[in-house]
């Protein structure tokens, strides 16, 4: 049994098997599941587990080269915006359509508890050498 790291099961496999710009998502409760993506629902109740909890989690577990980000969290979430933007100063910010859009070539979509407003990024696998 794993003493450290993402617990999951389901996570720590998809994790495994990610290769380099391969993307995962991380999202609120609201966000809609493309059919066909895989779903790994962790909201157990309104507001938790949030979307911080869980991002600080993968990125402990996860080497991440770029991040995306709807650019409406830039006004409609503003303690969100600005915890991602320090973990990841170059994202790159598209609209919330465009985001889902992107959606769709997720390798799996993390879905977490959390209820504010455009707490969804897409974030892209690094390499670790």
């Amino acid at each position: 049994m794993k003493k450290q790291g993402i617990l999951n099961r389901e996570l720590a496999g998809i994790f495994a098997k990610l290769g380099h710009t391969d993307q995962i998502v991380i999202a609120d409760c609201g966000l809609p599941i493309p059919n066909g993506v895989t779903c790994i629902d962790l909201a157990y109740k309104l507001g938790e587990p949030s979307f911080l909890t869980i991002l600080d989690t993968v990125l402990d577990d996860l080497e991440v080269e770029h991040a995306y980000l709807a650019e409406e969290i830039k006004t409609g979430n503003s303690h969100v915006y600005g915890v991602v933007q320090k973990k990841f100063p170059q994202s790159t910010y598209i609209t919330h359509e465009q985001f889902k859009e992107q959606t769709k070539k997720a390798k799996v979509i993390i879905r977490t508890g959390e209820t504010t407003p455009y707490a969804n990024v897409i974030l892209q696998s690094g390499v670790i050498f």
